[in-house]
């Protein structure tokens, strides 16, 4: 058996089960239910308030055969590639390896 980091285990798997960000759910769930999709959306905050949670889920959401739907199923083939880290249509990266800032080159000046 592999080792899984318990936030990734434990992760929740739709919008209901996020701790403390109902607000960012709703707005989510909402922009769906609408159709009013933006075409990005930037997760900012600090380490551990849920921003790649919510982007999965809301990754989910928007791949899931039952069509954009508010409360992803988690059964289809879709919902559980993004859930295992496997979609080819969904990536995701570190912020804080990934920055674009090439430090190599950098120079203390005095």
């Amino acid at each position: 058996m592999s080792y899984l980091v318990l936030a990734r285990k434990w992760r929740p798997q739709s919008f209901d089960d996020i701790a403390g960000q109902g607000h960012i759910s709703r707005t989510l769930q909402n922009a769906i239910r609408t159709n009013r999709i933006a075409h990005a959306y930037l997760f900012t905050g600090v380490r551990g308030v849920g921003k790649t949670t919510g982007a999965r889920i809301l990754a989910k959401a928007l791949n899931c055969e039952r069509g954009p739907t508010p409360e992803p199923c988690n059964q289809c083939s879709h919902c559980e590639e993004i859930t295992n880290g496997n979609s080819i249509d969904v990536l995701e990266i570190d912020g804080a390896s990934n920055r674009g800032i090439d430090t190599s080159s950098m120079k203390c000046i005095r």
